[in-house]
């Protein structure tokens, strides 16, 4: 009994050995990363905490320090009181118009783009390939090709210098690149769902509004961050084809940043640029998962 109990082989610890935290691998992953993310994160943080001070103090020269004082009223004159022209009602114009700018342009684009991208994917009509080549092939038509032909057109039925005249601009510039997002991601759904469905008798309409909108919810937060980013941060349509009353944020911050009346309020001007840039950032923020998921779930794949 000894002898074969002397025969057995001793049981050790298995599976992979644990790594080191403090590895030379990790060491250089995590440093480059945190190095990449003070990069990026420094230029805000100036301007977080130059917001927050006074002139004064400003003066001072010393932009990293936080403020000694903190004084919300650099916010509130961005907001309320800030200059943009002959205006002085600061960035809350600005703001009002680039969200009656943004809701339509979103909504009329995305819909109409999830309609073309499902028609293309699953319901295949005669010259459909040709069709879906001259789309695309407008995604990469230069923005200022287009600039002068489309003040004739606007000008021509009457919506130039108005918010729904830029409505109707962004919507067809946003229009390409989306089909081609919605027109990947259907035909990464499973085909015989939609064999199923039109066994049972559903039509176009059905399917597309039972089966299609319900699985899509990834690629739709795809374009909704795309367009809201793309719509609100655009400057160069902005002022191109509105007028004074009706230009959105951006072209409002730019007004005041390079006014060169007056005492130039570096607090205030780092104020109105992060509250320009809230809403894309909000939306980043609270969707960044689902963005990720409608991209790795079909938007960029052929």
């Amino acid at each position: 009994m000894s002898d074969s109990a002397t025969t057995l082989p001793l049981s050790g610890p298995r599976g992979s050995k644990p790594r080191r935290m403090l590895s030379r691998r990790n060491i250089f992953i995590y440093g480059t990363l945190g190095l990449v993310a003070i990069y990026y994160a420094l230029p805000l943080y100036v301007m977080i905490v130059t917001s927050l001070k006074g002139m004064p103090e400003i003066r001072l020269g010393n932009i990293f320090s936080p403020p000694v004082e903190i004084t919300f009223q650099p916010w509130v004159k961005a907001w309320a009181e800030a200059c943009t022209g002959l205006n002085c009602e600061g960035l809350s114009r600005g703001f009002w118009n680039s969200v009656r700018i943004l809701v339509p342009s979103v909504t009329v684009s995305i819909v109409i783009a999830s309609i073309n991208g499902y028609a293309l994917a699953n319901w295949r009509f005669k010259g459909a390939d040709v069709f879906f080549t001259i789309l695309i092939f407008g995604a990469f038509i230069p923005y200022q090709v287009m600039l002068y032909p489309l003040v004739i057109i606007l000008r021509e039925i009457g919506l130039y210098g108005s918010l729904w005249g830029l409505v109707l601009v962004h919507t067809v510039f946003g229009m390409p690149i989306l089909t081609l997002l919605f027109r990947n991601y259907f035909t990464s759904i499973p085909e015989e769902l939609f064999k199923a469905a039109r066994v049972d008798g559903a039509g176009f309409w059905g399917i597309y509004l039972r089966i299609m909108v319900p699985m899509s919810l990834p690629i739709f937060v795809v374009a909704i961050i795309l367009q809201v980013t793309g719509i609100w941060n655009d400057f160069l349509f902005g002022v191109v084809y509105t007028r004074p009353e009706n230009y959105p944020m951006t072209v409002q911050l730019n007004n005041i940043v390079n006014s060169v009346q007056g005492v130039k309020e570096y607090n205030v001007n780092m104020a109105a640029t992060i509250l320009t840039g809230l809403v894309p950032l909000a939306i980043y923020f609270f969707s960044g998962k689902l963005f990720v998921r409608g991209i790795a779930a079909g938007a960029v794949k052929g």
